[in-house]
């Protein structure tokens, strides 16, 4: 260990009896641990959001699906089983995607139907699993809609609605929509309002008479086993079928405006609350400046001894990074810390001030979810670390200029 940084960390010691200087240097480690803690802390909880919120989205998309340019896919079996066929791809289901306009006695809306067969539609997406009243039962007439859709219309289980359809039939009153009454004998709750609004299933046969489409299918929807590879393994697929009438859309691509929407968010909150860092860093400067008006008298020694103005100006910048480093260690660890038990820490907190931060009625995540991804934790270390560097060279060369001879005629 070199003297300066022995010289440095002697006057750490030694300022806890020097009042302000004191007090300003526990300020600056007090303030540097705050803002870690804040910010690793929030970043974390921002991750756990969106996750949570990729996997609801995902329950009601899929991770990717193929589909042909004509809207139309005939003898989608021998397709499915090629697809199957991919080492990547975990499970497949068809489906039918089309326009409806829902009738009840209490009011009409325009909604999404989409024709599945329940037993592969669970394999590729936990939306049927998550019925709040009834089954997913899809035999014959039944329907399933969101729990927004059926607040709208007033609908509960057992209760009949008619959906109406853009395709036209004949008969002895002429050109006529194509039309079919259903039972309602689930409620789901996708805990996304685009869906629980304007979602309804239907079994994929029912679908196939209803929009004429006889054994055709709009598309097959794929779950694969690495969701960031969706789009990379959607292409293998596309490449295995040998055909140009085929394509596909992988779950980042259907949301991708949703992905950014949310990737700037984390990136908007992280840049304000990362200014908690700065300035907690810049304290740094003023405590250090303060420092070197304290030891005028010990530099003027320093230097009539023989030690160098680049000396004096090491030893105080050790000074400034021993404090900064002891306020980012403490600070990541206990950040950290936080962020692993933030659900539990919340729910103290909401216990005695009596109120929820995000009551279950109102908001669709009723929770504090929290996702700790390592590479914010060191993004966050290693740039406050970056601005302490920063904050402690300007009075650490103010230092190594002072001009002894003033300080000895002023002693």
């Amino acid at each position: 260990m070199n003297i300066e940084f022995k010289i440095s960390n002697q006057y750490l010691r030694s300022n806890r009896k020097k009042g302000l200087v004191s007090f300003i240097s526990g300020v600056s480690i007090v303030g540097l641990i705050l803002g870690m803690i804040t910010l690793i802390t929030v970043l974390s909880v921002m991750n756990g959001f969106h996750k949570e919120l990729r996997d609801r989205v995902l329950g009601a998309i899929s991770h990717s699906y193929i589909s042909a340019y004509n809207g139309k896919i005939e003898n989608w079996q021998t397709l499915q089983t090629k697809i199957n066929q991919h080492p990547n791809v975990i499970s497949t289901s068809p489906y039918i995607k089309k326009y409806a306009l829902i009738n009840t006695p209490f009011g009409s809306q325009g909604i999404l139907v989409r024709g599945v067969k329940p037993e592969l539609e669970k394999k590729t997406s936990v939306l049927l699993d998550n019925i709040k009243f009834g089954t997913a039962e899809l035999s014959k007439s039944n329907i399933l809609i969101g729990t927004g859709l059926a607040a709208e219309l007033g609908v509960v289980l057992g209760d009949k609605v008619t959906l109406l359809t853009p395709q036209l039939s004949a008969n002895i009153l002429g050109m006529q929509p194509r039309f079919k009454r259903f039972v309602v004998t689930g409620i789901f709750d996708a805990g996304i309002s685009e869906y629980d609004n304007n979602l309804a299933f239907i079994s994929l046969r029912q679908a196939q008479l209803l929009y004429t489409m006889k054994s055709k299918v709009s598309g097959i929807r794929l779950k694969v086993d690495d969701l960031f590879n969706a789009k990379k393994i959607t292409e293998e697929v596309l490449d295995g079928l040998n055909s140009e009438q085929y394509y596909g859309v992988d779950w980042m691509q259907q949301k991708a405006n949703f992905i950014k929407a949310l990737n700037l968010e984390k990136q908007m909150i992280g840049i304000v609350l990362f200014l908690i860092i700065a300035v907690a860093a810049f304290n740094v400067v003023s405590m250090m400046v303060m420092v070197v008006a304290d030891k005028k008298a010990d530099i003027a020694i320093l230097r009539t001894i023989g030690m160098t103005p680049r000396r004096i100006v090491k030893l105080f910048f050790y000074q400034g990074i021993t404090i900064g480093i002891i306020g980012i260690v403490i600070g990541t660890i206990l950040g950290v810390i936080l962020a692993f038990n933030i659900e539990p820490v919340i729910g103290t907190i909401e216990s005695i001030l009596g109120f929820q931060f995000f009551p279950q009625d109102v908001f669709y995540i009723n929770r504090f979810p929290s996702e700790v991804h390592l590479n914010d934790v060191i993004t966050v270390a290693v740039s406050a670390f970056v601005l302490v560097v920063i904050a402690s060279i300007y009075p650490a060369k103010r230092a190594g200029k002072l001009q002894i001879s003033e300080v000895l005629n002023h002693e």
